[in-house]
């Protein structure tokens, strides 16, 4: 055994190697304040040097794990004897005999099967640990890599984790309750069970007190009642954040083990407030879940249950559920981009589309109606023939455009919400509607940081997309707008200008309400995880004064915003071209053969002509009988008591042009200056080469 523990402790790591050796990755979740959220992975804190460990610390480690710790060579004898007459006098094992040296080996270089293979290898370890290192050393090890439960290794981390400050600045209570926490971290966690730890901290003050290591004195000092945890500053509720964002690191670091601070886009202020909003209202025996995004699509407070402990299940970002009227969204955006306004006439009547009939809520008809008061009290009825008009499949594809990710189905039913989505998407829907008409990306995520300040990844802003013309979300962001100052949404407002939509589902299973102000949106569920129905729930009553007790919090520092409702367009916007709003046709321009521009509106371009224009390549004429200094090209029709051109109008392609392209006259020839009546006069550079 002499020879073996002599080879083992040759082949062993020198110390500054077992001293750098850590166990997994660390990652430090920051608010976007920088505040720490939470901390995961294992946690080292800082090194400390024997001579900087609180000797209390030193000495409550010892009476709890290993009170012979200076008398033994790393395996105690006396402490074997002892676990084994417990054993045998309880008939299981109640009392280890490991020593401070054993765990020390186990930590470092095995795991914690209990098996007779496993423990021979430990006293081994140990015995050449102390034949390769002094008490002090060994000593200095375990304190700086013994787990203390809550991914914290080591005393510093420890301190840090439970109570804020370095572990160099301990007190006796603070130590005793660090020391009880090596025989079950979980269990005796100050975090998790504050009872449970003090009560085994009373133990080890008792066990120090009997050791020597502290007087009666000063162990009657110890007032275990009066030491201050860390707060948990996001609750538990910020775990349903870091849930969805962390795993996106898989996509945007490389492969690194080295410890990570995120620097996340969550407001600690904005997440209390959602927690709170979601847990005072929701009706008793159903669950909650809220999103808010600013403009950009970044992340404020994510909120995907009453309470993260009894149920990790987001369902902010993973239940999906049907959404009801908050549907009409996608319906009433198809409608606007079709032509129709606010103030265009609807009919709230009976209607049957396919065989199937919807009815309003409370039965009720209201005959010829406008837009703006059929979104407002939510008429099905107005959102079937509109549905109907503009067609399902064009619904479905607006839904798709705005970031629905889940199944549609294109049946008739479709426009009252019967496809199941998602919080997140239907959240990110309403805020490109308040950013008119832009896409929006949410995202968790501004940077992440290497433990030494080293970047390692930024957020770039993704370049966003017009989903639609401006005057559609400005009328959308209208019949929001009524919907909660006059409509069914009246439970949300602040006092403040807000747009929103309610959404309940048959039965009152789901309620949502999901809307905008100043510059954030939100979106809140609530209904019951097996889909029963809640009795009372509505999108107007508890989802939308939720909405209303995080936005009073959430817009409280911001500037009042007005919203843009206005339908005014530009003049060049009135004709009837599907996409005459990605830009002024007179911009538009085509390619002649040469790879020049040519005239877009057919009426070729002279070589030289005093009365065009050099401004552009593409030549317009200027009509005499006009001021001449007027900048207007807009192209105008000719009258026959004006000036016409010059040159006959173009046919689409010159016969020339088209032997050459479908080769029936491949002998190259030289190309005549004049040109045929059927071919554009078009300029072109002198030193291009003719076939």
């Amino acid at each position: 055994m002499v020879l073996a523990v002599t080879v083992m402790a040759r082949s062993l790591p020198d110390y500054a190697q077992l001293r750098a050796s850590e166990h997994g990755q660390m990652i430090v979740v920051r608010a976007r304040d920088g505040a720490e959220l939470v901390s995961l992975g294992p946690s080292y804190g800082q090194w400390l040097e024997a001579g900087e460990i609180p000797t209390v610390m030193k000495g409550a480690m010892i009476a709890v794990e290993d009170r012979r710790y200076y008398a033994h060579y790393g395996v105690d004898p006396i402490g074997v004897l002892r676990s084994l007459w417990v054993r045998a006098r309880d008939g299981r094992w109640r009392q280890g005999g490991s020593t401070i040296t054993q765990q020390l080996a186990r930590n470092i270089f095995l795991n914690n099967n209990r098996t007779f293979d496993r423990k021979v290898r430990e006293a081994m370890l140990a015995l050449a640990l102390e034949a390769k290192f002094s008490k002090q050393q060994i000593l200095e090890l375990y304190l700086n890599k013994v787990y203390f439960g809550g991914g914290a290794y080591g005393i510093d981390a420890a301190s840090r984790l439970f109570f804020s400050h370095p572990a160099t600045s301990l007190s006796t209570a603070e130590a005793a309750i660090i020391a009880g926490l090596v025989k079950a971290p979980s269990r005796y966690s100050p975090t998790a069970d504050a009872e449970a730890a003090v009560s085994r901290a009373r133990i080890v003050l008792r066990l120090m007190e009997q050791e020597g290591v502290i007087g009666p004195g000063e162990a009657a000092a110890a007032d275990l009642d009066t030491v201050q945890l860390k707060q948990d500053h996001g609750q538990n509720s910020v775990r349903y954040f870091t849930d969805w964002a962390l795993p996106q690191l898989d996509m945007l670091l490389p492969q690194t083990f080295e410890p990570i601070e995120v620097w996340t886009t969550l407001d600690i202020g904005m997440q209390r407030a959602a927690t709170a909003a979601v847990q005072t209202n929701v009706p008793k025996g159903a669950q909650g879940a809220l999103v808010s995004l600013d403009r950009d699509g970044a992340v404020l407070a994510l909120v995907g249950g009453t309470d993260y402990v009894a149920s990790n299940y987001n369902r902010a970002t993973q239940a999906v559920r049907q959404p009801g009227s908050a549907w009409k969204l996608f319906v009433y955006l198809a409608a606007l981009e079709a032509g129709y306004t606010p103030d265009s006439a609807v009919t709230d009547a009976p209607v049957t589309i396919g065989g199937w009939s919807p009815r309003n809520s409370g039965g009720r008809y209201a005959g010829t109606i406008n837009m703006r008061s059929a979104f407002a009290y939510s008429k099905n009825t107005v959102a079937a023939r509109l549905g109907d008009d503009v067609g399902f499949g064009t619904v479905a594809a607006m839904a798709r455009r705005f970031g629905i990710t889940t199944p549609i189905v294109t049946n008739p039913s479709m426009v009252l919400g019967t496809s199941e989505v998602r919080l997140i998407d239907m959240t990110q829907a309403f805020a490109s509607v308040m950013d008119r008409g832009r896409s929006i990306a949410p995202y968790g995520i501004l940077k992440v940081t290497s433990a030494g300040g080293e970047m390692l990844y930024r957020h770039e802003p993704p370049r966003d997309q017009m989903l639609v013309a401006p005057h559609v979300a400005a009328g959308m962001t209208d019949l929001l707008q009524t919907a909660v100052s006059t409509g069914t949404g009246r439970a949300a407002q602040i006092g403040r200008p807000v747009a929103g939509k309610t959404g309940t589902t048959s039965s009152n299973k789901d309620g949502w309400f999901l809307g905008f102000s100043s510059g954030i949106a939100t979106g809140v569920w609530m209904g019951r995880d097996d889909a029963r129905a809640v009795a009372g729930l509505q999108g107007g009553t508890a989802p939308a004064r939720a909405f209303a007790d995080f936005m009073r919090f959430a817009t409280a520092k911001r500037p009042i915003e007005r919203f843009e409702t206005e339908l005014v367009l530009p003049e060049w916007q009135l004709e009837p071209d599907d996409e005459s709003w990605f830009g002024n046709p007179e911009d538009y321009y085509f390619i002649d053969e040469y790879g020049e521009r040519a005239d877009p509106f057919g009426r070729g371009v002279p070589p030289d002509d005093e009365r065009y224009s050099d401004e552009f390549p593409t030549r317009l004429p200027v009509d005499p009988v006009r001021d001449p200094s007027r900048d207007d090209r807009r192209p105008e029709p000719y009258p026959d008591d004006q000036l016409r051109p010059p040159f006959p109008a173009p046919s689409a392609a010159g016969q020339d042009l088209l032997d050459r392209a479908t080769g029936r006259n491949t002998a190259p020839r030289e190309t005549s200056r004049v040109q045929s009546q059927a071919e554009p006069r078009l300029r072109r550079p002198a030193d291009t080469p003719r076939e």
